[in-house]
């Protein structure tokens, strides 16, 4: 048997015995379009909890307040997103806000305020219509469920420019028993790795130790999360959290030999949500995997294939479906990883992971451009590169820049 099950059609948080969820339409954005736009998420029982947050020096009043709530707390029992408006750049107002949010939450689903973590998402720099979400949070508090319209309707409540809802559920064999892990995310634009603009709620029916959970967060984060990139900006709200109830009453600890089978479903979990993310980059034509080997350290691995995934030119040529290997090189040279000319190589990769060479120590294999250009006229495709310097290796996921994107973000 698998270690490992994905479950089909995933219900999101629902999936995990003791999660009830909602979504609902309070016409954030003014637009009178009917969209979910506020989720509210509850655990029956009291939940451990692990985050990792944006790094932005401008992070929004909701990534402040969970900061502080991890921090200062020992349980919590849920989680109330809003999307179409970040909270973020909005001062003083803007932390209260979030603290009325809270409240009102915690007053509906009967716990105390600092049993609730805030999330937002949408437009920066603008007030919160609070008496709209204040609203919302009511109704959405009436209709909490359990069952799959519940679960789907909470995860289509935190996107915004997303074409597609993100959730996926796996069940973990244990040697203890089964465990579940569930997840839902959005994220579409402003997505670069040190977390971007993203959200993602987690949520397991396995009991763990709270310093366990969040070293198992952080390091699935930087495999997943913090490997995607679409235009390169960085946001103010990212937010990853991870709830666990314990209900299945299977308990996973360090050095057990269940530990290893958890956190590969965990990593699993965030890899799922982060490629859908991704591959749903605003306007975006092509997905493209960069591998980078043979760096001297990590550092150097990452510093390379964020130039590459980064560079306006690298992604403008992949839209063109044009094998310009010369800008991705020159990306890497320019990067600050330590490698030179005679000691880099590079090939192009199918789906099917076959190689085609392109470069290697000064040598170009000319007579492969052919092959090049079917490759790189895919939806998806590889890129991998040896910088001949030691043996460290990351990889990247990354996306084209088309004018849809352009156009798509001008200002109204």
């Amino acid at each position: 048997m698998k270690t490992i099950e994905f479950k089909e059609n995933s219900a999101g948080c629902v999936d995990i015995s003791g999660f009830r969820a909602a979504g609902v339409h309070c016409d954030i954005r003014n637009l009178n379009n009917g969209r979910l736009d506020l989720a509210l998420i509850v655990s029956e029982c009291p939940c451990i909890a692990a985050g990792v947050f944006t790094q932005n020096k401008m992070a929004a009043a909701p990534v402040r307040l969970c900061r502080k709530l991890l921090a200062e707390g020992d349980y919590f029992k849920g989680i109330v997103v809003n999307s179409g408006n970040a909270n973020a750049c909005t001062g003083d107002q803007g932390m209260q806000d979030a603290l009325v949010m809270q409240s009102r939450a915690a007053a509906r689903l009967g716990c105390e305020p600092g049993e609730v973590f805030v999330a937002s998402t949408g437009r920066i720099g603008e007030i919160l219509p609070l008496g709209k979400i204040e609203d919302g949070i009511d109704r959405a508090a009436g209709i909490l469920g359990e069952d799959r319209e519940s679960g789907l309707a909470a995860a289509d409540a935190i996107l915004t420019s997303d074409t597609s809802r993100k959730v996926c559920t796996v069940v973990v064999h244990t040697n203890s028993g089964d465990v579940r892990i569930s997840g839902m995310a959005k994220g579409a634009g402003m997505i670069e790795p040190n977390m971007a603009t993203m959200l993602a709620f987690i949520f397991t029916d396995a009991a763990i130790a709270r310093e366990l959970a969040q070293s198992m967060l952080k390091d699935s984060v930087n495999a997943t999360f913090n490997s995607i990139t679409v235009d390169g900006d960085e946001s103010t709200n990212d937010t990853v959290l991870l709830l666990a109830n314990g209900s299945s009453g299977i308990y996973i600890e360090e050095n057990s030999r269940d530990l290893e089978d958890f956190k590969q479903a965990l990593r699993a979990v965030c890899d799922h949500l982060a490629r859908k993310i991704v591959g749903d980059g605003e306007k975006i034509t092509k997905v493209v995997e960069i591998r980078i080997n043979g760096a001297a350290t990590l550092e150097d691995a990452d510093k390379a294939a964020r130039a590459i995934g980064n560079s306006l030119l690298v992604k403008s040529s992949w839209y063109g479906n044009d094998p310009n290997w010369g800008r991705v090189l020159d990306a890497v040279g320019y990067s600050g990883a330590a490698t030179a000319e005679q000691l880099v190589k590079m090939w192009y990769v199918g789906d099917d992971d076959n190689r085609i060479e392109v470069f290697s120590r000064g040598q170009v294999f000319r007579d492969n451009k052919d092959a090049w250009k079917k490759l790189v006229a895919r939806k998806q495709f590889g890129i991998e590169i040896d910088l001949g310097s030691g043996a460290e290796s990351t990889r990247l996921w990354s996306t084209d820049l088309t004018e849809g994107y352009v156009n798509f973000n001008k200002s109204e």
